[in-house]
């Protein structure tokens, strides 16, 4: 078991599943040899400062329940800390913890974090801002940046769905140029993926990115047709070869990105940044509990 003298837990109470799932997270937690200091937070913009409340208390290990957005929005303020990262999959996606091996299920994260092992990962750059597991250009930063306030909490689901393929019908393929420092190629493309693991939306996507490959992947859906990205989609969901035809994949540690025309960036389902962009890598800036 590893050893720890006090751990946060922050849980984002707005997320999928955070709110019910916080008592039971705690319920959960009760049994660690070590004192969790526990916050639920319900307005997503108070998840920053209730960290830093906790991290006033020093302690080593830092437990967030969330999505994969709410893992990205706070680990740069634990980069260089020395705290370990424990994570509770509440999200809808939850891609960092399938890269990971992390149990979906509230009793079966919180096992890896009673006895799982300490792993030094890496963690995606854009520009300057940290991120746990994928950015993309395209269709769903497309959709998260024009959705209509409050669209999804009046109409739900299917309202929500409803503007996505209205969104869709619009779209366009763009030009992408990657540039490594040596050279730079363009082309035309339908949706853009960088990524520092696997999956994107759940799914497994880039069989290259890894985090603990000390590189950085870009990968093209190419084509200037919409159905190339359809059927890319489709195949990937079922784990067909055929979703490879439709690629091309970049690496390294620091690649230039930039689009004709410029584009939102979603970075783990949050639109925070535009084209052009640096895309880095920075290998083993933090320990996670992770499944032995």
């Amino acid at each position: 078991m590893p050893e720890f003298a006090a751990a946060a837990l922050i849980v984002n109470a707005r997320s999928r599943r955070g709110q019910r799932m916080f008592k039971r997270a705690c319920a959960a937690l009760s049994g660690l040899p070590y004192p969790v200091d526990a916050h639920a937070v319900k307005n997503p913009r108070d998840l920053k400062a209730t960290l830093e409340r906790a991290l006033a208390k020093n302690p080593d290990l830092v437990i967030l329940g969330g999505g994969d957005g709410t893992i990205s929005g706070l680990v740069d303020d634990l980069v260089g800390r020395g705290i370990v990262l424990g994570v509770l999959p509440l999200g809808t996606a939850n891609s960092f913890s399938r890269t990971l091996g992390i149990p979906l299920d509230v009793e079966g994260a919180v096992e890896v974090i009673r006895n799982g092992r300490r792993r030094r990962i890496d963690l995606g750059m854009i520009d300057g801002d940290y991120f746990a597991n994928c950015a993309a250009m395209g269709i769903s930063p497309q959709i998260a940046e024009t959705v209509p306030h409050g669209l999804k909490k009046v109409l739900g689901r299917i309202g929500y769905l409803g503007w996505a393929a209205y969104q869709f019908l619009h779209f366009k393929p763009f030009s992408l140029i990657v540039d490594d420092g040596q050279a730079a190629r363009r082309m035309r493309v339908t949706e853009v993926r960088i990524s520092n693991g696997p999956y994107h939306g759940g799914t497994w996507l880039v069989d290259d990115a890894a985090v603990d490959s000390g590189e950085i992947v870009v990968q093209a859906v190419v084509g200037h047709y919409k159905r190339r990205l359809v059927r890319n989609w489709a195949a990937s969901v079922v784990g067909s070869d055929v979703r490879h035809y439709d690629t091309v994949t970049f690496r390294g540690t620091s690649l230039r990105v930039t689009t004709e025309p410029p584009l939102p960036i979603s970075i783990d389902g949050e639109v925070l940044a535009h084209t052009p962009v640096t895309a880095r890598i920075a290998p083993g800036v933090i320990e996670v509990m992770a499944p032995i």
